[in-house]
Parts: C-alpha cells; sequence; structure tokens
C-alpha cells in the first residue's frame, strides 16, 4: 500500500488552528524566558534556538535508559521498554539535528544577520541548565519529563505554523540546497518548514504516549506510529 500523501498546507492551518496544549509553571516558565531572551517575535533565529535544545532531553533518557538495561539483566520487560526509548531518543535526535541543518542553510541562503543570543557562549549557558533540569527529571520523574517534552514540542509546532505564516515570500521560494534534498522532496521553503513543525508534533505524540497519555495524541492522516506503549516504570 502506498503511503499517506500529508496535505503540509493543510496541517500548519490545523497547528495554527489548535490551541496550545495547558503549559505547566515548568514550561511556562521557561517559554516566558526565551521570549525575554529572543522577544516575542517568531523568527528563523529564534526556531534555531529551540532546535539546539531539542535534543537535550532525548540525550537524559538514553542514558537514563542505557544505566537501567545495566542493572536490572534479565528482566526481559525492562529491556525492551528500555530498548524502545533509547531507539526513540536516538531517532528523535537525529530528526532535531536535520530541523537545525534545515534551518543553517535557510539562514546562509537569505544572508540574514547572525542573531546576538546565538554567539557564544550564550547558547551553552542555556543548554547547561536545562540539561539539568532534564538529567534531574530522567531520574525522579520520567512520565512527566515526557510529558514536558510534549510542552516543549507543541511551543515547537506552534513556532514553525507561525513561521511560515510570516513569511509568504516562501511560497515561491523553490528548494535547490542539495541538503535539502536528502530530508525530502519539498516545492518551496514553506513546506520545508510545514514538514519540520509536522515532525516536532509527531515528537510531541510520542511524549505523550510514553508519558501515559495517550489522550492528549493529535491524530492526521499519513502520521506514522507511535514509537511505544509508554513506559512501566515511574
Amino acid at each position: 500500500m502506498e503511503p499517506v500523501k500529508i496535505d503540509l498546507k493543510q496541517e500548519q492551518q490545523a497547528s495554527r488552528a489548535r490551541p496550545r496544549c495547558p503549559y505547566s509553571a515548568v514550561a511556562r516558565v521557561f517559554f516566558g524566558s526565551m521570549d525575554m531572551l529572543t522577544g516575542k517575535k517568531t523568527t528563523l533565529a529564534k526556531a534555531k534556538l529551540v532546535e539546539i535544545l531539542a535534543t537535550v532531553p532525548y540525550r537524559a533518557w538514553e542514558r537514563r535508559e542505557h544505566a537501567h538495561v545495566t542493572r536490572h539483566q534479565g528482566d526481559g520487560s525492562r529491556a525492551r521498554e528500555a530498548g524502545d526509548i533509547m531507539r526513540w531518543g536516538k531517532e528523535a535526535q537525529d530528526n532535531e539535528h536535520w530541523h537545525l541543518l534545515l534551518i543553517e542553510e535557510k539562514i546562509r541562503e537569505d544572508s540574514a544577520k547572525k542573531a546576538w543570543y546565538l554567539s557564544p557562549p550564550l547558547p551553552s549557558l542555556m543548554v547547561g541548565p536545562y540539561g539539568l533540569l532534564t538529567w534531574t527529571m530522567a531520574r525522579l520523574a520520567i512520565r512527566r519529563a515526557f510529558v514536558l517534552n510534549a510542552e516543549f514540542e507543541d511551543h515547537a509546532e506552534h513556532t514553525y505554523a507561525q513561521l511560515v505564516q510570516d513569511h509568504p515570500e516562501w511560497e515561491e521560494q523553490p528548494v535547490e540546497s542539495a541538503v535539502l534534498q536528502e530530508y525530502g522532496s519539498f516545492r518551496s521553503w514553506a513546506d520545508v518548514f510545514r514538514r519540520v513543525g509536522l515532525d516536532e508534533r509527531d515528537h510531541m505524540n510520542n511524549s505523550f504516549v510514553f508519558g501515559g497519555r495517550p489522550e492528549h495524541v493529535v491524530e492526521y492522516e499519513g502520521m506514522p506510529e507511535a514509537a511505544g506503549a509508554g513506559p512501566q516504570a515511574a
């Protein structure tokens, strides 16, 4: 059976129409701090900062699950669960890395001026506290860590939906970069970032599933299967 062709424009509009998740206090403080630093306007530079931070929790979960496999040798169900989380974490990291490459490619194509908050050592200073938060949550409340990531990915999905809306000129800008050809085939830069936004929805959905809240999954035609059925351990 041929895969369903996804209407990227329709899904971007659905993202804009859908209310954001009811964010936790931690998420609201995090997003508010980011707006204070970068400004409230949605920009490519701001999206790049989002992608720099996006891989942090997945790395924390990989380390946690690897340690659990080592400690619980012989527990087949726990090993399978850990394997599901590690595979998903690796796939998500790779996908977020692609997003970062695509943003950098567009910034180069536009000859855009580098945002001050992307100059060293500021990104590292932001990654550090976020890394500590995700590392701590991964060890103390892994389900809550997954849900917090779902909130982060929901925020990212809405960021890209708004970014495309704010740049109607992207509809007519062809995709000529060889880098993008490895990510997928797209008619325009608008569709590239629509696909990126949909990737973030997939990450959000998987985070909700692993966090034990599958009822919050946002379904759409052509969506991939969830990465796992959720962790059994607290």
